[in-house]
């Protein structure tokens, strides 16, 4: 997975490199994000929104192809029950459940707050990017440009250095509170440019992270390792997070 995951940070980057080139020297192709010309014309640029769409259903619907647990464990088919350790007696169940339910809720809570502090500071950078877009600092293609950043530094969080973890406090991306969070920040800075383009993409994220904040509020069960067997990091099969986890092995 993370050869994987490798290969396809190196296809982000030069996506980044061909975009800027087309930036730079054929600006006007940037046209298609005006309205509805979306449909006057297939471009390079109708093949990308084609992949990103893609790569959101993925996040939607329970795909069974093997993708990151990280992304996935709110689906039921990746959820695995941890195994209870102490034998259960009439005497002492009760106890158990209450008391596993209550370290899930803690859990959870402290986990929800910490993603929350990251939203703040996402609404604020967004702040500022609005701020330029609409003081005309800045136009469509620039906004398009920023999105295509943010593709990359997706993976780069999840290969190389993840910031969002100073604040979330998380082992690894497999117990990432906000993994499917990526996509939303990723199109966020489109939904300022209007035009089918960017607001097809923003809605389509904005319904992944819906999703996923559901699944949250009703499955947190699926979210912790102490109640999903998958998640543990003697369990990990993606090995995405090497640079974290190799101690805990």
């Amino acid at each position: 997975m993370r050869k994987v995951y490798v290969v396809r940070l190196v296809g982000r980057c030069v996506v980044f490199v061909l975009c800027g080139l087309v930036w730079f020297f054929k600006r006007e192709s940037f046209s298609v994000l005006e309205g509805w010309n979306f449909f006057e014309g297939l471009t390079p640029f109708h093949i990308l929104w084609c992949i990103w769409v893609f790569d959101m259903l993925e996040q939607m619907l329970p795909i069974t192809k093997k993708i990151p647990l990280g992304s996935a464990k709110h689906f039921a088919h990746r959820f695995r029950p941890a195994e209870i350790k102490e034998s259960l007696t009439k005497d002492n169940v009760t106890k158990l459940v209450a008391k596993n339910a209550e370290a899930l809720k803690k859990y959870i809570v402290s986990t929800t707050k910490a993603a929350y502090k990251v939203m703040i500071l996402w609404v604020l950078l967004l702040a500022v990017i609005g701020v330029l877009y609409y003081t005309e600092v800045i136009d469509k293609s620039v906004l398009f440009m920023i999105s295509v950043a943010f593709y990359v530094c997706d993976l780069i969080c999840v290969l190389i250095w993840c910031p969002f973890r100073l604040l979330m406090k998380t082992r690894c991306c497999t117990t990432c509170r906000i993994f499917n969070w990526d996509h939303f920040m990723m199109f966020s800075p489109m939904m300022f440019m209007g035009g089918f383009y960017g607001e097809s993409l923003f809605i389509m994220s904005l319904i992944v992270f819906v999703i996923w904040e559901l699944c949250v509020l009703i499955h947190p069960e699926r979210f912790w390792e102490g109640s999903n067997e998958a998640l543990k990091c003697s369990e990990c099969t993606d090995k995405l997070c090497t640079q974290y986890c190799r101690k805990l092995r």
